[in-house]
């Protein structure tokens, strides 16, 4: 395997779906066996070591799930299905583990599960700058901007390798689509200027407005479905947020009812006033954009619900069901 075919391979991991929900549960197993390769020289890891970690980075950064058992063993379904032309599988006999093999943890536990990406892949990553450009794809394919710093932490990753110039290192492939699939769009020029003028400058959430001089500080243009996730520069699919709302939109803390109201997720817990200030936006309305500018569109804060907002499990709309991911019955 050359480096340019391991980065088209990952850029090849298109956007899986369970039924309609997204499931990245390839790319955060594949991020933190990098962590795991940078920090360790190797990727080899027993299911057992790796559930509680991996299950958890699905958790914070994944739809939520409706089953708490299952929420304890999401890593299993990346564990066996993560594509054989990069990833091992053994059990502790060391015989071959197949895609087909139960995607549950007690069977993986078990048989003592073992998987390791293969001996081609970890001599490509050794090289720092293949590392940064394979961590890059990834990020870049499946998530949006905000969480890749807690990715990156949650990971064991060097924060500092996202300010390298990787895209100047990626393969043509990579860059301009696979397999024939067009690229990302890139952003649109304009668009968060446009966002933030029909927001009148200020959060559309709390209010918040600072500026430094003529500038906005702390304010951004927000995609309700995300840039990654096809979610086009369009005003009706962003609003205006401070850094702080934005953030707690994007980890589904936050998020829309149908009727363009903030709902606070049941799972947030905080301890301060500060913290509080957050759970005091529930049911306040979401700023109406100036005259002529459109409002938030149904099917964009729809999509933010149901692959986004953190419902508690047993009112979560399009969540995953004990059945869709395995899980022990």
């Amino acid at each position: 395997m050359t480096r340019d075919e391991l980065l088209n391979a990952l850029a090849a991991l298109r956007r899986a779906r369970i039924g309609a929900v997204r499931a990245p549960h390839q790319p955060l197993l594949l991020l933190w066996l990098f962590g795991r390769f940078a920090a360790t020289g190797s990727t080899a890891v027993a299911y057992e070591e790796a559930e509680e970690p991996v299950s958890r980075l699905i958790n914070d950064y994944g739809p939520a799930v409706m089953s708490p058992a299952l929420a304890r063993q999401r890593a299993a379904m990346p564990f066996v299905r993560l594509e054989r032309t990069l990833w091992t599988l053994r059990d502790g006999d060391g015989r071959p583990v197949g895609p087909d093999a139960p995607e549950r943890g007690a069977w993986l536990r078990e048989h003592g599960a073992t998987g390791r990406l293969l001996p081609d892949v970890e001599r490509l990553l050794a090289d720092p700058g293949t590392l940064s450009a394979a961590a890059r794809i990834l990020l870049d394919e499946h998530f949006t901007p905000s969480l890749e710093t807690a990715i990156r932490a949650g990971t064991g990753l060097d924060a500092s390798a996202a300010k390298e110039g990787t895209e100047l290192c990626l393969p043509a492939p990579a860059r301009e689509g696979r397999t024939g699939a067009p690229a990302p769009p890139a952003r649109r020029a304009g668009f968060a200027e446009e966002v933030l003028r029909a927001y009148a400058y200020a959060c559309a959430m709390c209010g918040y407005d600072g500026a430094l001089g003529r500038n906005p500080a702390g304010l951004a243009a927000a995609h309700i479905r995300w840039h990654s996730q096809d979610g086009p520069d369009t005003a009706d699919n962003a609003l205006a947020l401070c850094t702080q709302h934005h953030t707690l939109f994007d980890y589904g803390v936050l998020g829309l009812t149908e009727d363009l109201r903030i709902r606070v997720s049941g799972l947030y817990t905080c301890r301060s006033e500060a913290g509080r200030a957050v759970d005091g936006l529930h049911g306040r309305p979401l700023a109406a954009p100036r005259p002529g500018c459109p409002a938030p569109g149904p099917r964009h804060v729809a999509w933010h619900a149901r692959q986004v907002f953190k419902h508690t499990p047993e009112r979560a709309p399009g969540s995953v069901p004990a059945q869709a991911e395995g899980g022990d019955r």
